[in-house]
């Protein structure tokens, strides 16, 4: 097996680290800014997403630690608009997201062949972070289109 660049692993999971952190914020932002009859289960989603993204924060904290690193008191990019609508949260989401999953499959890369147990968990978050692409691609359709909102690379 060959050996784990721990330096460059890490930089990756302190990015991961922020990514996750500001999903946190930026979805529980959005929570606040959903009004209309359709406000209830929306808001039920994005708590959700928050919950996870807190969740997957923790797991990559305990990663770090676990290879003798600092986690990063850093948080990511907070995309935000300004523009509201559940469409432009729903948009700003798939960019977010899209990042993130860059960011699981660089570390994929970085540690396939070196760690058994960081691969199989970059393979569950990418597995993850997938559906939830997918989700939200599927919000942002009109009813009954088939066709996908934004081209995906899978």
């Amino acid at each position: 097996m060959a050996e784990l660049d721990k330096e460059a692993v890490v930089g990756v999971l302190n990015r991961i680290l922020e990514a996750e952190l500001a999903g946190v914020v930026r979805y529980t932002h959005y929570s606040f800014l959903v009004f209309g009859f359709g406000r209830i289960p929306i808001v039920s989603w994005l708590n959700a997403q928050a919950d996870e993204s807190l969740l997957h924060a923790r797991q990559v904290g305990e990663w770090i630690t676990t290879l003798g690193a600092y986690p990063s008191l850093g948080i990511g990019p907070l995309l935000d608009s300004h523009q509201h609508d559940v469409g432009a949260i729903l948009r700003e989401s798939l960019e977010a997201e899209s990042k993130a999953l860059d960011l699981y499959r660089e570390l994929l890369v970085l540690v396939e062949g070196c760690s058994v147990a960081l691969e199989e968990f970059s393979r569950q978050m990418i597995h993850a972070e997938e559906l939830h692409l997918a989700d939200v691609d599927k919000m942002l359709r009109k009813p009954g289109d088939l066709q996908a909102f934004a081209p995906r690379t899978v």
